[in-house]
């Protein structure tokens, strides 16, 4: 398995995946993983760039800025340079209900996947806000940004009646590091439930896909736990999540990288997201003991 992943990664990956890849799996430096991830930083300490691939507008944008603090997280960067600029970034673009906007306008021209829609209204949403505010209290970040996030996103939260797959996601990332332990045990559970009613997870392979995602994106219970230590752990049995891992496992393919699953709106994201998607997948599969 591993050996070839390292051919995929070395065959294909951008410099920053590389760089990542020998710094999680092999001998490599953590500071040549922040070499590679400064071209994609923005004067105004946001990340930009297609950083994140589906969306190629150069300004920053909160998702790509997430994805950005989580690289930072595996350095144990958080609370560096790199991570105060994020911090005055966020400040600067928050709306006014105390959220992250999904897409900020400044994608406005650029080519983007179809769901980077730039909303009629400016408003938070929980895919960017949640995700990185667990991020921040998982480092013990202490910023005014961090308070008013976290009343957004408990109001957000505890207001779900539906949801869809990369919301639970971030209520994930969110719940997962939050400090208040017990609240965050209970809204997991209230969640889990939802999630399995509403058939936002694939056990069998037989459920539906849900309107707007493609066949294979629904996400599979090592995607909500991705750790053993995650809250969404207790929302499978152990035969559940085993058979997902064996899913993980087999969805490894011949060049040694992991596919895609969702929509393919232009060949080069393809490209740029197999390693990438590589990596998440042999990080979940070393954290179950199952990396070969």
């Amino acid at each position: 398995m591993m050996t070839r992943a390292t051919d995929h990664v070395l065959r294909n990956a951008r410099v920053l995946e590389r760089r990542r890849f020998e710094y999680l799996f092999g001998s490599g430096d953590a500071d040549a993983v922040l070499t590679a991830l400064l071209p994609y930083r923005n004067p105004d300490g946001g990340f930009g760039n297609a950083l994140e691939p589906d969306c190629r507008a150069p300004g920053s944008q909160p998702v790509t800025t997430l994805n950005a603090v989580a690289f930072l997280d595996e350095l144990g960067a958080v609370d560096g340079d790199l991570g105060r600029g994020v911090l005055a970034y966020l400040v600067s673009v928050t709306a006014p209900d105390g959220g992250l906007p999904f897409v900020h306008p400044s994608a406005e021209g650029y080519p983007r996947a179809p769901w980077w829609r730039i909303p009629d209204s400016y408003e938070g949403s929980l895919v960017p806000t949640a995700n990185i505010l667990g991020l921040l209290h998982k480092n013990k970040v202490d910023h005014p940004w961090v308070a008013a996030a976290d009343a957004f996103c408990w109001r957000r939260m505890e207001a779900i009646t539906s949801t869809h797959p990369y919301e639970v996601l971030a209520c994930l990332a969110l719940l997962d590091h939050h400090p208040d332990r017990d609240r965050a045990a209970a809204f997991a559970t209230r969640l889990g439930d939802l999630v399995r009613s509403a058939g936002l997870v694939r056990l069998t392979g037989d459920e539906p896909t849900p309107e707007g995602y493609t066949e294979g994106e629904l996400q599979h219970p090592h995607d909500y736990a991705p750790r053993p230590d995650s809250l969404a752990r207790r929302w499978f049995t152990d035969a559940e999540l085993d058979a997902s891992l064996d899913a993980l496992t087999a969805a490894q393919a011949e060049d040694g990288g992991w596919p895609v699953p969702w929509l393919h709106w232009t060949p080069v994201i393809v490209h740029e997201w197999r390693p990438w998607l590589t990596i998440d997948a042999l990080l979940t599969l070393r954290a179950y003991g199952r990396l070969n």
